[in-house]
């Protein structure tokens, strides 16, 4: 694909081709009015670059170590529920563009293969994300299992106490497949499971019971990195799941700096919500990301040509991060730090893909 897709929005272009209206609308959709998704795009419009020059950058470092893992970018492949809709592989398919490539995949507990078969599948490193729709002894199973299975960390995702009401599946009487997985349903107010009952306590008895480092998904403010770290979480992880739960919330890149602030350095910062382009992934890791989480953009990738659809999306943001990086006059990610962004007013409507304004011109 390196000589046929030349562009992120390419791929956007060729996974719109394939995909059902109703898949389509699953992946770019969000709650309500979705205006959290239009935050999440606006919060990086209005944040602009600032280039340094007369600085050598012949040589370009865009390294890091995540949990122990070398990374080839400071990028992971976020988890998504049924990624089998976008591509028979599902999972499997995408742990593997992760490994291909060299950045970590967290595999989603609501899309196929399982996660112990992927991992039989695929030996790279990866991240097991749990939806607790079971009892306390099923969620220290399901950790136990992961932690046997090779997983690096486990992931609680913490923002789906209940159900949001996504208003494109409710007017076309669609229930995506991962609701279905995880127990929930469009039209439902509350979920019979654990997961709108979640609490610190559980938090503290699986760092009591387990070794395995604990990442928590779906922190959206000071007051809880606060509590994640107190309760020893190793990974606060910033996100609003892409827009799709609380409507009228903010974007995540605002959420960031106090999050970063309050966590301290005590653990380690992933970040999500409306990354697109590699200029994305330099404005988190500027304001004290350490990872940024690829989800809608894998998705697409992966409709559009699976393993290695998604394996060409990583080239072409590794492509644009270090070219942008060179071009901010840095020579590596290490150099980046809030005074790198400074505020500038969006000169595009914000969107759902508002990173890739060309598409509205036919390109």
């Amino acid at each position: 694909m390196a000589t046929e897709i030349l562009t992120l929005q390419e791929i956007v272009k060729q996974a719109r081709g394939q995909l059902s209206r109703g898949d389509w609308d699953y992946l770019v959709g969000g709650a309500e009015s979705e205006t959290s998704v239009k935050r999440n795009r606006l919060a990086f419009d209005r944040l602009a670059l600032k280039a340094r020059v007369m600085n050598d950058v012949s040589q370009v470092q865009v390294r890091r170590t995540l949990l122990g893992v070398d990374q080839r970018i400071p990028v992971l492949l976020a988890p998504i529920g049924s990624l089998q809709v976008f591509e028979a592989g599902g999972g499997s398919s995408v742990a593997r563009a992760a490994g291909e490539f060299g950045v970590i995949h967290i595999l989603s507990s609501v899309c196929l293969p399982d996660f112990e078969t992927v991992a039989r599948e695929c030996d790279n490193a990866k991240i097991y994300q749990l939806y607790t729709h079971g009892d306390e002894p099923w969620v220290m199973d399901i950790i136990g299992r992961a932690q046997a299975a090779g997983y690096k960390a486990f992931c609680l995702t913490v923002d789906t106490q209940v159900y949001s009401r996504r208003e494109r599946d409710l007017a076309k009487r669609y229930q995506p497949a991962a609701a279905r997985r995880a127990g929930f349903a469009p039209a439902q107010t509350r979920p019979a499971t654990l997961q709108a009952s979640l609490s610190w306590d559980l938090v503290r008895r699986i760092k009591d019971r387990f070794s395995i480092p604990l990442v928590l998904k779906g922190i959206a403010c000071a007051e809880d990195a606060s509590l994640a770290v107190e309760n020893g979480v190793d990974v606060v992880y910033v996100s609003n799941h892409g827009g799709r739960q609380l409507d009228q919330g903010r974007g995540t890149l605002d959420m960031l700096p106090e999050v970063a602030r309050a966590v301290g350095g005590r653990a380690r910062l992933i970040v999500d919500g409306g990354v697109l382009r590699g200029t994305d992934v330099l404005k988190a890791l500027a304001l004290g990301a350490d990872a940024v989480g690829i989800g809608r953009m894998q998705g697409m990738a992966l409709a559009a040509g699976g393993t290695a659809g998604v394996v060409r999306m990583l080239e072409l943001l590794e492509t644009e991060i270090r070219t942008n990086l060179a071009l901010m006059g840095l020579s590596s990610i290490d150099q980046l730090n809030p005074n790198c962004v400074l505020p500038a007013e969006p000169v595009v409507r914000p969107h759902v893909l508002s990173g890739f304004p060309l598409l509205d011109e036919g390109y």
